[in-house]
């Protein structure tokens, strides 16, 4: 059996992080290791929800867990998540900074535009 393309790698890693959720939980641990418990109110769901996407993310090796008495702790498995989250935020702050020129340059051009003459009945 041949291993899959890089490419195609890389795009199920990418579609392991397109979930809100999954994004907030990886943005939390980039600071430092969560218990579960302290998750929950930081990313808004409930605890079912919460665990399922926990889940997404230790099958994809992106987090790990260690366990303290009944505390199940998470953190990132490395640091490169964490950078690659800081790559995303600024290569989104770029494309937003771009919109919002646009968006300026819109506003301050006139408001004119010119409409063809209306047919004139014969």
């Amino acid at each position: 059996m041949s291993t899959p393309p890089l490419y195609q790698l890389k795009a199920e890693f990418f579609k392991t992080l397109g979930h809100p959720v999954r994004i907030c939980v990886l943005e939390l641990l980039s600071s430092r290791e969560y218990a579960v418990a302290e998750i929950i109110p930081e990313v808004g769901v409930e605890a079912a929800h919460l665990s399922q996407q926990l889940a997404i993310l230790r099958r994809a090796n992106l987090v790990a867990t260690r366990r303290k008495g009944s505390t199940v702790y998470y953190r990132l498995t490395t640091p490169e998540v964490a950078n690659l989250l800081t790559a995303a935020r600024s290569i989104l702050s770029g494309v937003l900074a771009g919109q919002a020129e646009l968006l300026a340059d819109l506003q301050a051009a006139p408001a004119t535009v010119a409409l063809p003459p209306s047919p004139r009945p014969a």
